[in-house]
């Protein structure tokens, strides 16, 4: 048997592993967040009344909506700060999903366009 030390602390490996999230980045990610849901609430409230039946509202929803979703999840979630591996893990089926999502969508509206012209 050895007569060594070999005590391991676990606080300090704890605390290094999410030492890039302090107060100040935090209330960066939230200001962010505020500034997107400001502008969401802004599309909402005075554009999209202005235009009923604009296709260009929902993609803008869409994609606000993902981007508050990407600082949610890489921040308070810290998948930022995780290894390349699990980011893989989770970015790639999100895709994937993402992708099925877009082609179950155009496929959709084929159907629904093909049922209209045989209703002729």
């Amino acid at each position: 048997m050895s007569s060594e030390n070999t005590t391991v602390h676990h606080g300090d490996a704890a605390h290094g592993e999410h030492e890039g999230m302090t107060k100040k980045r935090i209330l960066n990610v939230f200001y962010i967040l505020l500034g997107i849901t400001a502008i969401e609430f802004f599309v909402a409230l005075v554009i999209a009344p202005k235009h009923p039946g604009a296709l260009w509202i929902n993609p803008i929803y869409i994609v606000l909506t993902l981007v508050k979703a990407f600082y949610i999840v890489a921040f308070f979630m810290h998948l930022k700060f995780e290894k390349i591996g699990l980011k893989m893990a989770i970015i790639v089926p999100v895709l994937f999903i993402i992708g099925l999502i877009l082609v179950l969508t155009n496929e959709s509206h084929y159907w629904i366009g093909l049922r209209q012209a045989l209703s002729w």
